[in-house]
């Protein structure tokens, strides 16, 4: 047993004039919108941590399964000494899975917009894991490329997204994500991915409108970080949570329907709101195999291993710089 590594926390969280900012622009919008990364504070996240363990919320323990069925070859492709960063880290039970089976990894960055959590898991992760520099960085993690370098040198860099994160982002976005991830890894590093795939469309509508009413909590929280963070004055009461699949654009859409008509208050502003007006929270794209493929190429990586369900629900893709 090792000396344990100390970790540092780096904290870039976007504050208020961040959010009341992206919101105003948001919300200014003939569609309105709000930022889905919002939807992950404190609160945002234990809801959420409730929804992957639901029955019908099948991605998380499908991408479980993936990881389990075919761990080692998947250690193997990352290789010996590593620095894993992961993006939208959550409270990191993923990883942990990955972290057993990795020969002598170097370093663990997680990056979350939740730091409550965040530093949470860290610690956690600092004492089951002694030899492992454990270096949190909470930020909106678009926003971050210079991260923390470790006191061991590592033979590269890997980036680790699971959950089909990726499907929040809008195929533009995505591609600049990509590029970005690019930089992050280098030349030598590599992408470890969850996408989620195209399926019957009633197995995706059960997963986001569960009957204990978990994910309308979840969608509803926004508004209420908004009037904590922002002193808005939005009356969660008045909207409620609407979610479909659109299989012309291959995304499920989340949004906050308006039950009447009704005016906010966002900062200076007063935001007018139509009965039966939505506000848009997030977008969840699924994918063909193919068509991943050729996002990921857009955006700089090519895909070298593809691990898949018996049903082909879910994907875990290791993707290298092109």
């Amino acid at each position: 047993m090792g000396n344990r590594l100390v970790h540092r926390a780096y904290d870039l969280e976007p504050g208020r004039e961040s959010l009341l900012r992206e919101a105003l622009a948001g919300l200014r919008r003939p569609q309105k919108e709000l930022p889905t990364k919002y939807l992950y504070d404190e609160r945002g996240a234990g809801l959420f941590d409730r929804i992957c363990k639901l029955e019908d919320y099948y991605i998380t323990r499908t991408e479980a399964s993936i990881m389990e069925a075919n761990i080692g070859e998947i250690a193997k492709c990352l290789g010996r000494l590593v620095a894993l960063v992961e993006y939208g880290s959550g409270n990191c039970k993923k990883v942990r899975h990955l972290l057993d089976h990795l020969d002598d990894p170097v370093a663990y960055i997680p990056i979350d917009i939740s730091r409550e959590q965040l530093l949470h898991v860290a610690e956690q992760l600092a004492s089951d894991y002694p030899d492992l520099e454990v270096q949190p960085v909470c930020a909106d993690y678009l926003s971050v490329l210079d991260l923390p370098a470790s006191k061991r040198p590592a033979r590269r860099r890997c980036v680790y997204f699971p959950g089909s994160t990726i499907g929040n982002f809008e195929p533009a976005a995505a591609q600049f994500f990509f590029k970005h991830i690019r930089g992050v890894c280098g030349r030598t590093g590599a992408l470890l991915i969850g996408v989620d795939l195209q399926k019957d469309p009633a197995v995706l509508h059960r997963a986001y409108n569960d009957r204990e009413g978990i994910t309308a909590a979840f969608n509803l929280n926004v508004l209420e970080r908004m009037n904590r963070e922002l002193g808005c004055d939005f009356q969660p009461a008045r909207f409620y949570h609407y979610a479909f699949y659109n299989p012309g654009q291959g995304r499920i859409e989340m949004h906050l329907i308006s039950r009447h008509a009704q005016t906010v208050r966002v900062g200076d502003e007063a935001i007018p709101i139509a009965a039966g007006e939505s506000i848009w929270t997030e977008s969840s794209y699924k994918y063909t195999l193919d068509g991943f493929a050729r996002l990921a190429a857009a955006g700089g990586f090519k895909t070298e291993r593809v691990w898949l369900d018996e049903q082909q629900w879910f994907s875990v893709q290791y993707l290298v710089p092109d």
